[in-house]
């Protein structure tokens, strides 16, 4: 098992070099192709100023040169520095914003879940009653409702109605609430749904049948048995879900004025900010990737007769 475990990470990583090249690539070319420039701004720089910047940065030179000067750069860990936070590397930046955006993307996920999975469980062992419908029907709702949405409404409520929490910012654990709630109940509707179609799944097998046969409490089929094959596919959801969380929130941290990696990002394509840009997908580029990774490990922990392929 450690064997086949080892040569899976591997192969894994292996094909995670040219996926990640090929991601470097296509968003060094977009970037370089969009209108306007890093220096490019509202208030006209003297034409010769404009040439010795581009000089100094490599702007002067032809595409594809640039292309190569910062692909070398770039396999020697080297994510350049920021055209628009001058005296910031970009991988600085990176350090400096993404805990923030993991500590939001994080508490997300514990609210999404400690409500997604108790209404899942519960919505299937009183399948077809008000138990299911309720909860099943607040799901259908928090997936069709944006967090665009959401976010403004919850400010609405609890901060500007009730004065429970605090709109914005990131200065205490009052800020934390509003955002995550926001993110967390997006995920917790999903989470609920697919919680609730496997349970149903293992209910129905025979091994379950054996177990209530023999008089086994209904905790104890359901925590002990059935749990653990109907955790399987959130699990498989739960990798795209914490990248989703932690690379998705652009729209929360604009909103919450979070000082995250997805406010940097959203900043930074609309200042030009091209190494920005390339270093900030790439970085979520690997989060994804390494996301992923784990979850198939954690499946096949759940599932000892599934192989690692």
């Amino acid at each position: 098992m450690q064997a086949s475990l080892a040569r899976f990470i591997l192969t894994r990583l292996l094909q995670a070099v040219p996926v990640l090249l090929i991601i470097a690539t296509l968003t060094f070319f977009m970037v370089r192709l969009a209108p306007g420039g890093p220096f490019s701004g509202e208030k006209k720089i003297p034409e010769e100023i404009q040439r010795n910047i581009e000089a100094h940065y490599g702007f002067d030179k032809p595409l594809g040169e640039q292309y190569l000067r910062y692909m070398g750069h770039l396999l020697q860990g080297d994510l350049g520095p920021s055209f628009k936070y001058v005296g910031w590397d970009v991988t600085e930046l990176i350090g400096q914003s993404f805990p923030v955006s993991l500590q939001l993307g994080a508490f997300a996920m514990l609210i999404a879940l400690a409500v997604g999975l108790p209404a899942g469980v519960i919505a299937a062992l009183r399948k077809n009653t008000a138990a299911d419908y309720i909860p099943m029907g607040l799901a259908m709702v928090g997936i069709c409702l944006p967090t665009f949405v959401m976010g403004p409404l919850l400010i609405l409520l609890f901060s500007s109605k009730l004065g429970w929490f605090s709109p914005m910012g990131w200065y205490s654990w009052r800020d934390l609430v509003l955002p995550s709630l926001t993110l967390g109940l997006y995920y917790a509707a999903y989470i609920a749904r697919l919680t609730r179609g496997g349970m149903l799944e293992v209910l129905g097998q025979d091994y379950l049948r054996t177990a209530r046969a023999k008089g086994a409490s209904t905790t104890r089929v359901v925590f002990r048995h059935a749990l653990r094959g109907a955790l399987q596919p959130v699990v498989a959801f739960l990798g795209p879900a914490m990248a989703g969380l932690i690379s998705g929130s652009f729209v929360i941290e604009t909103i919450f004025f979070i000082p995250g990696l997805g406010r940097h990002f959203v900043n930074a394509a609309f200042n030009r900010d091209y190494t920005m840009v390339i270093g900030t997908v790439l970085f979520y580029a690997v989060l994804i990737l390494a996301l992923n990774l784990l979850v198939d490990i954690v499946q096949a922990a759940l599932n000892p007769r599934s192989r690692l392929e």
